[in-house]
């Protein structure tokens, strides 16, 4: 039923790509007639190569390795965000230098897709024993959408669409592309709901900040982290840490997960602390320069997560 549901969802995605018209206000080009399309983070910009090739000129801002929440563009940044003719930013608060921008800038020849608005987002969420649970603070939107492989799949729809309707010379090469990949999430999703199947348990523990909010209520699973997903926090409490060795011991957790480009310290202790394995749960939130170098994408380091995981709810 499900796997039902998501073919209905892509079915749905992909007619609204097929049916997209051309721009009334055409977007601005470069000089050798390609696209500039520029994306802030990595999802965005993979799921963009993945759709368009070598159709656009595609750059990302974020440069790969560097901490995604304490991002602030350069001059050289800003230039390329004018001269796009697809912009495409999260539009959560660690991208809100991106409204900013936009605002100071004559976008009537820019595309522009906020890819929050293609999902259903939720509050950020403080679960028991996590940094914060005792501070308030203004309700916030998790702006790690990406996560669920279900919302990939409506995340490429709407970036699909905003290819095929500012390029419609090359749409169907965009269409063609962006079912390929979509069936490729739907696969994807499909191996995890195997993996949740034949899981002995339901929950999960980071040692870390939990950006997976979105990937969690799409499994069903349960989770105790160190911080919320958008913290800038890295050193945890003492009682945090006490927290999460006891959490691991009374429930007998076999693993601790640590995310991409962490300082894993906090891992290292609780794994030495409890002997639980620690490994690596990749959020694609960016990627290291070698990683990023080797061409590297969202789906290898989802598939890569699908068998950690398994090992985690046996």
């Amino acid at each position: 039923m499900k796997k039902i549901l998501i073919l209905i969802t892509l079915a749905a995605v992909l007619y609204g790509i097929s049916a997209c018209k051309q721009n009334k206000n055409p977007v601005t080009r470069s000089a050798d007639g390609k696209l500039n399309v520029t994306t802030t983070n990595f999802p965005a910009f993979d799921f963009t190569r993945q759709i368009a090739g070598d159709k656009v000129n595609l750059s990302m801002l974020l440069p790969p390795g560097a901490e995604s929440h304490s991002f602030e563009p350069s001059p050289r940044n800003i230039i390329l965000v004018q001269n796009s003719g697809i912009f495409i930013y999260v539009g959560g608060e660690s991208d809100a230098w991106a409204d900013r921008i936009l605002k100071s800038m004559n976008t009537s020849k820019m595309k522009i897709v906020r890819m929050m608005d293609s999902v259903d987002a939720v509050e950020e969420e403080i679960v028991e024993g996590m940094e914060g649970e005792d501070e308030e603070e203004e309700t916030a939107y998790d702006e790690h959408i990406w996560t669920s492989p279900r919302n990939a799949i409506l995340i490429v729809g709407a970036i699909a669409e905003a290819l095929c309707e500012t390029d419609p010379d090359n749409a169907d090469f965009y269409r063609r592309n962006a079912a390929g990949y979509s069936e490729k999430l739907v696969q994807l999703d499909a191996a995890f709901n195997e993996v949740i199947a034949e899981a002995k348990r339901k929950t999960i523990v980071f040692a870390d900040r939990f950006p997976f909010r979105y990937f969690a209520d799409a499994y069903g699973l349960t989770y105790f982290a160190a911080f919320p997903g958008c913290s800038t926090e890295t050193e945890p409490s003492a009682a945090t840490v006490k927290f999460l060795i006891d959490k691991i011991r009374s429930e007998k957790i076999p693993v601790v997960f640590h995310l991409e480009l962490s300082n894993e310290r906090m891992a290292n202790a609780i794994s030495g602390e409890t002997g639980a394995k620690k490994l690596l749960f990749h959020a694609s939130h960016n990627l290291s320069k070698k990683d990023f170098e080797a061409g590297l994408g969202y789906l290898d380091f989802m598939r890569a997560n699908i068998e950690n995981l398994r090992e985690a709810l046996r």
